[in-house]
């Protein structure tokens, strides 16, 4: 499939076109899949202070990450009340179960995967939702994107130095290699379903 721009940090491969033709032919699901994503994101950054209640720098960390994306939940929750779209379950792509399934059981791998994981979700959202604000055709939520892609990479920046706080920079290096790769063909064939990460 043709690319339509650079991988960013953290991403092997760039989002193709049709990714973008097909998510904006379908906004009104992408906003509806777009809540969801948000509210796993705060589920995500929430289950791992549960997890880890005695690691500071993470639970102090991720409290914050964790508010910021329920403030987004909300305001996407705006955009599709005003666009008189109901608040309905939608059947997740591959995308993140098959970065779950990365994640190894035991500890200290479990903790250093979950935050890689994370990372790599939040980088390719900072991506696609810059690539929405540069292609959508209603000005107003073309910025409301715009607006939420400095959050994305700062989410991403976060775990990335979670990881090297707790783990040797050589072993972050080179797991997240791996499981950047993994990332990237996940996303290699496009969902049939418009989703953020399909």
């Amino acid at each position: 499939m043709q690319t339509i721009q650079q991988p960013i940090k953290f991403l092997q491969q760039p989002t193709s076109s049709a990714w973008v033709e097909q998510t904006i032919a379908h906004l009104d699901t992408i906003l509806l899949d777009h809540s969801h994503c948000e509210r796993k994101a705060a589920g995500v950054a929430l289950n791992l202070i549960c997890r880890y209640p005695s690691s500071a720098k993470l639970v102090r960390t991720l409290t914050a990450i964790a508010q910021e994306e329920l403030e987004h939940f909300e305001q996407v929750n705006q955009w599709l009340d005003r666009r008189g779209i109901a608040l309905a379950p939608l059947a997740p792509p591959p995308y993140g179960a098959g970065l779950k399934a990365q994640v190894r059981r035991n500890e200290p791998d479990r903790l250093l995967d979950s935050l890689l994981v994370s990372g790599l979700i939040e980088a390719r959202s900072h991506e696609r939702l810059g690539l929405l604000a540069a292609h959508c055709p209603e000005p107003e939520l073309a910025r409301f994107y715009r607006g939420l892609m400095a959050s994305e990479a700062r989410h991403y920046g976060v775990y990335w130095t979670l990881a090297t706080t707790y783990f040797d920079r050589t072993v972050v290096n080179h797991r997240l290699e791996e499981l950047a790769n993994v990332e990237s063909e996940l996303l290699s064939t496009l969902h049939p379903e418009p989703r953020i990460h399909s």
